[in-house]
């Protein structure tokens, strides 16, 4: 059984709405992603501030607004592209947003889908709305207009038009009341053309009923001389000044403001529908045109295909409209929706890179960038880097939520191409570096004297103490002497206490010194030895000496000697910790022993003593404590940490009375002991920062403790740092050098970016040479003109840092484009396996001419990397069909050609020369997409008919080497990418964003069962996968979910893909069930209707074996009686159902 859940949510904008959506307020924002309607709000420095998110079990096709009559407030009008239409908006009298109306089309489909997108124009006045879904067929709705009603929708008829492809549709600016609507569209299939056509909306008077759109009901229909035209922008009356005047004689009538621009490739024509009359002008640079958003009457923003910014103007004689004029205003990502926000605030949303902020200023026609929304959308390639294991292609996977394993994608469209590393972690951003230091043992943080903030910083060595001093101002110097401390011994503790003094604990003293005299006031020694672990609270100091002696002191006037415990030889001291919200109590961890005691400061006897091995482990031995309280004091005492040799943290509930263990658990953070650093937070509560070679952050969230990796890999230690000039920030020593940082307080995913400026089309790692390959191409407008250039190059694998020279293919006389890079070690001329890169390729036309190099449709090049890290062409075999994936089966390459499936041997007969001979091929049902190889099972990923599993029988002595299909999926299933997951299982998708998971039947009857693969598992995804690629995680034995794959979406989604344990596949099958039926969400979709497979030949009742992890983690948003009500029946109760959930929830 299956299990998917978002690592990254779809963030690719399509739709975005400026509507007045609560009383009182100004309009803000509606972004509609993927499945997710976020309210962004407008601050008064330009910016916007996401506000609120509203989940919708549907993939959003249509965005418009609507205004109720004498409502205060607009409504929002979503459709589905599953036919599910609502509207929402604000309900005066619970004061929140809630679902006014929702239906479903529930009649058989029987109409083509219109060939351009879903299309959706509400009129001027906000209450009559036209929806274009099916060809030749529009929906007319409108507001109710009856009082109790008004906030309701009313379905008034469906009508057939004769206009079958409409490219545009809008309502024009009317002043008599009754609404008209303008279709731009193409009469002919075969030759592009463009024409204009308004009709009335209505036929009678008062608005009730529909025009039967027919060539007698038409008001105006005229052709466009431009075919590329394909954007109507409706034109508003203007103010009291620009009122336009009626003349009676149409011969001297001219173009007036509230007609309609019809946007062409080459050239703008205005229409004036009431006096009839045309403007047009020719565009100084033609283009593609996509999105508009209205600035005010006579000027609009324009964007195009190539991320240019245009002003479209009107110009004016009064209302009269004597001249169109389009200029140049900037660059931005490729628009799909354009809003104007007001306040000179443009938003444009994108699909193809991120969204953006800009500062308009008309006067120089100008637009300045103030805020970018990142997007990694869409995402054609992936690939896993997994940070924490650098062994070998063989090992297994660190999971994605120890933020050791990073998904490197190429995202984004043209010039908005890039590489984004997506990492689960802790963010820890460094704000500058303080000085290059190495073998730093420990760090502490002071305020000097007077100081209210942090101002002094003490780096201990082995031999030595530094002292760093801070202005308010940020500038550091380094002091020579500081407040009679010691500087040339080990400190192994210093801090302020009480009465304005500081004590410092090194190898062989105690000192408690006066910060403003700066004179020791106190000193202790012990009698022999050295002191080897020390931990201090505000009143008392627990040390040992030797390891083996136990003394405490209370911090009085003077440092006083309280009690004293000499272990002799029975064991000896590994760690102390003094809690800093316990003053009595005092944490010891033993040596020999393995155990850890809580004892009283005041007679050093054991309250409550614990033993941490495990089993014979000798490695288990505590090395070093924290005590704090991590969670609310009302959900939780103290959490006692205790971090072990061997790499494990122990952890156990503290009862706050009497101090007792309880609860006890322990986690893997590294593979040798983690050093523990107490970050305080608000009101008593800490965080625990925990380095080891993976450093983690632990912190409470949600009632439970979490362990998350924090995004710097090499911290030695490190300690709260809150200055004047870095408040709320932290010191981190590493190996070479000091830095101040500020971190988090908890884990979220975290997006690097290197752009590229060109589409990176495929992507490969080499952990050999530590760099991803990159198949890219890149589109240039050279006059008039598009060029496309295709490369491969390499980045490095850390910092993105491209390495070496371009490897460029053919660009003339004809294109060649990327299809498939992959990386593979090959044998040498010597035999030995060396890393190479297989770049498949092809042409983009079809050459006319008969030579032999005009029968070659693409190539397979095998590529080295020299010792300057730049790619160089070792072989190339030509093709006759376009080589769309590749991969390696042993030492051999499977190359899915444009209707063949070959298997190549390779030999390599130098460093710079090889020979690819074909050595068995496999002819799919049409056009291979896709490969996945598991052994010698080649996996073929057809674009049409879904699966078929081909088998690499070797040569024998008496026949050369075969492909056999074994299996096949016996649907039609447009495939976009497969895998395989386990066993005899695999993973397909989809392009209508449906999810399988096939098995092959090896205990069918007869031949015909086995070579049928049965669907185990399906569910609608909503987007359209473009890449799967596998993983190997090593999971503990009573793990719920698998991890087993990561999909990346065209929408910007990277998702996990699991398999269920046997054991949890009835309770968790249940409870979604149960939690579909208590859930609900905006729009008031079922569950099941959004879930459920669907393609043309077939739609099921619901998710089939499926588990989608989103919507599991909703249980923890009802509250208490919702919760209960889930839980009934199933078994566990409520609190064991939160547990699994976040157990969940972890593991992305």
């Amino acid at each position: 059984m299956a299990y998917i859940a978002p690592i990254h949510r779809p963030n690719s904008v399509r739709h975005a709405l400026r509507v007045n959506l609560y009383p009182g307020e100004d309009e803000c924002l509606i972004l509609a992603k993927t499945n997710r309607l976020e309210i962004w709000k407008l601050e008064e420095s330009g910016t916007l501030v996401h506000t609120d998110t509203k989940a919708v079990n549907g993939t959003i096709s249509i965005l418009q607004k609507l205004q109720p009559r004498d409502a205060d407030t607009e409504l929002v009008f979503v459709g589905t592209d599953r036919f599910h239409y609502f509207t929402f908006g604000w309900n005066a009298a619970d004061k929140r947003l809630e679902t006014v109306d929702s239906f479903f089309d529930i009649h058989e489909k029987h109409m083509r889908d219109a060939q351009s997108q879903d299309m959706c124009c509400v009129d001027p006045t906000g209450r009559f709305m036209v929806v274009l879904l099916w060809e030749g067929v529009i929906n007319v709705l409108r507001m109710h207009t009856v009082k109790s009603k008004r906030q309701n929708l009313h379905w008034m008829d469906q009508i057939r038009v004769s206009e079958l492809f409409i490219k545009s549709a809008t309502f024009l600016h009317v002043e008599t009341g009754h609404p008209k609507i303008a279709f731009l569209y193409q009469s002919r299939t075969d030759i592009p053309d463009s024409q204009l056509v308004t009709y009335r909306l209505t036929a009678d008077d008062k608005n009730t009923e529909v025009s039967r759109f027919e060539v007698r009901d038409q008001v105006d229909r005229m052709d466009i001389q431009d075919p590329g035209a394909s954007i109507l922008i409706p034109v508003g009356r203007g103010e009291e000044d620009q009122k336009r005047y009626i003349i009676r004689n149409a011969s001297t009538a001219r173009a007036q403001l509230g007609g309609v621009i019809v946007v062409g490739e080459t050239r703008l024509l205005y229409y004036d529908d009431a006096a009839k009359k045309t403007v047009e002008t020719a565009l100084p640079e033609s283009s593609i045109f996509v999105a508009w958003a209205e600035y005010d009457v006579s000027h609009y923003f324009i964007g195009d295909d190539y991320g240019t910014m245009w002003l479209l103007e009107i110009l004016l004689d009064g209302a009269v409209v004597t001249d169109l004029q389009m200029t140049k205003i900037g660059v931005t990502s490729r628009a799909n929706s354009l809003v104007y926000m007001g306040k000179d605030i443009l938003f444009v949303g994108s699909h193809y890179g991120d969204s953006q902020v800009f500062q308009v200023d008309l006067s120089t026609k100008s637009l300045t960038l103030i805020q970018t929304l990142h997007s990694i959308a869409p995402i054609l390639d992936l690939n896993i880097m997994d940070m924490g294991n650098r062994e070998g292609e063989g090992q297994t996977t660190n999971e994605y939520s120890s933020g050791q394993a990073r998904i490197v994608t190429g995202s984004g469209v043209y010039k908005d191409g890039s590489i984004r590393s997506v990492r689960s972690g802790v963010g820890l951003d460094d704000v500058g570096i303080l000085a290059e230091m190495e073998n730093i043992r420990a760090l502490f943080s002071l305020k000097s004297y007077g100081a209210s903030k942090t101002d002094i910083l003490v780096v201990s060595f082995l031999t030595e103490t530094r002292i760093f001093k801070f202005n308010p101002d940020g500038e550091v110097e380094e002091v020579e002497e500081f407040s009679g401390m010691i500087f040339n011994e080990q400190t192994l503790l210093t801090q302020n206490v009480p009465d304005g003094r500081i004590l410092q604990v090194t190898t062989t003293s105690a000192l408690l010194v006066d910060a403003e005299g700066g004179v020791v006031v106190s000193t202790w020694k012990p009698a022999e030895g050295q002191i080897t672990n020390v931990s201090a609270s505000q009143e008392w100091i627990l040390l040992a000496v030797d390891g083996r002696v136990v003394i405490s002191l209370q911090i009085q006037q003077d440092l006083v000697r309280v009690e004293h415990n000499d272990l002799e030889e029975k064991d000896q001291v590994a760690c102390v910790h003094l809690p800093p919200e316990y003053p009595s109590i005092g944490v010891i961890g033993f040596w020999k022993s393995g155990t850890i005691s809580i004892i009283d400061l005041k007679t050093l006897q054991s309250i409550h003593s614990e033993n941490l091995r495990r089993k014979e482990n000798n490695a288990s031995i505590p090395r070093d404590i924290a005590l704090a309280q991590v969670l609310p004091p009302h959900q939780a005492g103290p959490t006692l940490f205790v971090a072990m040799e061997d790499g494990f943290v122990i952890t156990f509930n503290v009862s706050k009375d009497d101090f007792s263990l309880s609860g006890r658990k322990s986690i893997v953070l590294g593979t040798r002991q983690a050093r523990l650093q107490l970050l305080p937070r608000t009101n008593g509560i800490y965080n625990v920062f925990a380095t080891s070679e993976h450093p983690s952050l632990v912190y409470g969230a949600e009632g439970r403790i979490v362990y998350s990796a924090v995004t710097v890999d090499d911290a030695t230690c490190v300690c709260p740092f809150n200055a004047e000039a870095f408040p709320d920030s932290i010191v981190v020593a590493t190996e070479k050098e000091v830095k101040i940082s500020t971190i988090d307080t908890e884990r979220r995913t975290h997006v690097q970016t290197l752009p590229m400026g060109e589409t990176v089309r495929r992507i490969a790692y080499s952990r050999i040479e530590r760099a991803f390959g990159l198949g890219c191409f890149k589109r240039q407008v050279k006059n008039n003109e598009e060029i496309i250039t295709s490369s491969f190059k390499l980045v490095d694998e850390v910092v993105f840092k491209q390495l070496g020279k371009d490897f460029v293919l053919d660009s003339s006389p004809r294109v060649e484009l990327v299809e498939s890079v992959i990386r593979a070690e090959l044998p040498d001329a010597s035999g030995n396996l060396v890393e190479r890169f297989l770049v498949g390729t092809s042409y983009l036309d079809d050459a006319q001419g008969t030579t032999p190099e005009d029968a070659i449709k693409g190539r397979i090049l095998v590529l080295g990397v020299d010792s300057e890290r730049s790619p160089y062409l070792i072989s190339s075999r030509n093709l006759k069909g376009a080589c769309r994936c590749l991969g390696i089966l042993d030492d051999k390459i499977v190359a899915a050609l444009a209707k063949t499936i070959v298997v190549y041997s390779y030999n390599e007969l130098s460093s710079t020369s090889a020979e690819m001979k074909k050595i068995a091929s496999y002819r799919p049902s049409t056009y291979p997409v896709d490969l996945a190889i598991e052994g010698d099972i080649i996996a073929v990923a057809d674009l049409m008919k879904s699966m078929t599993l081909v088998k690499y029988h070797p040569p024998s002595f008496d026949s050369g080497a075969k492909l056999e299909e074994v299996s096949r999926h016996y649907q039609a299933f447009w495939a976009t990418a497969v895998c395989h997951v386990d066993q005899e299982s695999w993973l397909e998708s989809d392009a209508q964003g449906n999810l399988l998971v096939l098995r092959r039947n090896l205990a069918g009857v007869t031949t015909e069962d086995k070579s049928r693969m049965e669907v185990t598992s399906e569910i609608n995804l909503g987007e359209m996968v473009n890449k799967i690629r596998k993983v190997n995680v090593e999971a503990s034995e009573n793990a719920v979910v698998i991890p087993r794959a990561f999909l990346g979406t065209t929408e910007g989604g990277v998702y996990l893909f699991g398999t269920i344990a046997p054991n949890q596949q009835d309770l968790l099958i249940r409870f979604q069930n149960k939690l579909a039926e208590v859930v609900e969400t905006t729009g008031n979709i079922l569950f099941s209707r959004y879930r459920s497979f669907r393609n043309e030949e077939r739609e099921s009742d619901g998710p089939f074996r499926f588990i989608d992890g989103e919507f599991l983690e909703r249980f923890l948003d009802i509250d208490e009686r919702a919760q209960r009500e889930v839980c009934e029946g199933l078994g566990p109760d409520v609190e064991a159902m939160r547990n699994l959930v976040e157990e969940l929830k972890r593991i992305h």
